[in-house]
């Protein structure tokens, strides 16, 4: 089955798509090529995605860039992707301006050089405003290191007085979660064929829909992310609850 858009129900789009984006290692060397230029093929790839979210309405999409994990790997792959995100960032920045995006990095930035730092912090104010695409970025990202982070600054707080532990809900823990303002993703994607989590968004993800596909994330193309789509469109959702016929 060829996929277009016209293979969509736009009334059951998902209002968050999350996308582990992976193989970018292995389809370079696949090809013969080094591995940061599956990571600056990955880069594109990952522009095609979020123009045709911008495109299909949906509000959210988080991508995950680069995890805690990630910094155990040869330093000299580390500092080229560092530097790719810089020179991302930079060469983005007036796209997501002009077209109404805003840019949220969820992770532990302080691991950053400070350059980096203020880079994302400059486009991040430049773009708080916007309202048509919330593109959030996980970088140095971690699900238990979040997770832990909620546990301390919540624990601080009982410690001085300002919350009762019996007011501990969930609404206050989300709350001091990285992505407090944002719902919980719809849909899930994953490329490269390996089927888990890997420490992503692993309390937000409790009722998302999860789709695995063995294409490496450079050819992850518009067909490929419709077919996505399509798949998240052919589910029941029921959150814990039953079937209505």
């Amino acid at each position: 089955m060829a996929f277009s858009s016209f293979s969509l129900d736009f009334s059951k789009l998902p209002q968050h798509v999350a996308i582990i984006m992976d193989g970018n290692g292995r389809w370079a060397k696949k090809h013969g090529f080094p591995r940061f230029y599956g990571h600056q093929k990955g880069a594109e790839t990952a522009k095609k995605v979020i123009e045709k979210t911008y495109e299909l309405k949906i509000p959210y999409l988080t991508l995950f860039a680069f995890s805690k994990e990630n910094w155990k790997r040869p330093k000299e792959e580390v500092e080229a992707i560092l530097e790719l995100f810089k020179m991302y960032l930079t060469k983005e920045k007036q796209f997501l301006i002009e077209k109404g995006i805003r840019l949220k990095i969820i992770g532990d930035r302080e691991d950053f050089s400070q350059d980096l730092v203020e880079l994302i912090e400059e486009i991040e104010e430049e773009t708080k405003n916007n309202s048509e695409l919330t593109l959030c970025l996980a970088l140095s990202y971690g699900g238990r290191s979040e997770i832990l982070k909620a546990v301390k600054e919540i624990s601080n707080k009982v410690k001085q007085g300002l919350l009762d532990p019996e007011n501990i809900d969930e609404k206050v823990f989300r709350e001091h979660l990285y992505t407090k303002d944002i719902p919980d993703p719809d849909l899930l994607i994953r490329t490269s064929g390996e089927e888990r989590l890997s420490n992503f968004l692993l309390f937000q993800i409790a009722y998302t829909e999860l789709y695995f596909t063995p294409v490496y994330w450079p050819e992850f193309t518009e067909e490929e992310y419709l077919k996505a789509l399509w798949s998240y469109q052919q589910r029941e959702r029921r959150f814990g609850g039953v079937c209505e016929f």
